[in-house]
């Protein structure tokens, strides 16, 4: 058999072999709510979505002012970037994270700290 027709034959399985999965790995994360998180930043991200969330003192009177909604927090928390290089990790009792979007078109940074029972969100910060 030519060469070429046996690549033809390994693409054609390939890409069937593909789409099965593809459809079966999209209807077992709809239908169970599970996420496939292997990088670093979504993993992060889904451990300080996972447990309570409270707020330091300086975030709760920014709520209140309406300076900063709880949109704009859930926004850093499913959709920002943590810059690793900004957050302390080596820390024993909880690390702290910088989470870094852009809300309101202003580039912000969030600190988190990410305790054993719960996540404090500590401060909030303008880079523009």
């Amino acid at each position: 058999m030519a060469f070429l027709k046996r690549l033809g034959f390994y693409l054609i399985g390939l890409s069937i072999g593909l789409v099965f999965l593809f459809f079966f790995l999209k209807k077992k994360s709809d239908e169970t709510g599970v996420s496939f998180c292997y990088l670093p930043n979504c993993r992060v991200l889904k451990e300080l979505r996972s447990k309570p969330i409270t707020y330091s003192e300086e975030i709760e009177q920014l709520v209140a002012d309406q300076t900063l909604d709880s949109l704009s927090i859930a926004y850093f928390m499913n959709e920002g970037d943590v810059n690793f290089k900004k957050s302390d990790t080596k820390n024993t009792t909880c690390n702290t994270y910088s989470i870094e979007g852009i809300v309101k078109e202003k580039l912000m940074a969030l600190t988190v700290k990410n305790c054993d029972s719960t996540t404090l969100i500590d401060k909030i910060e303008i880079l523009d």
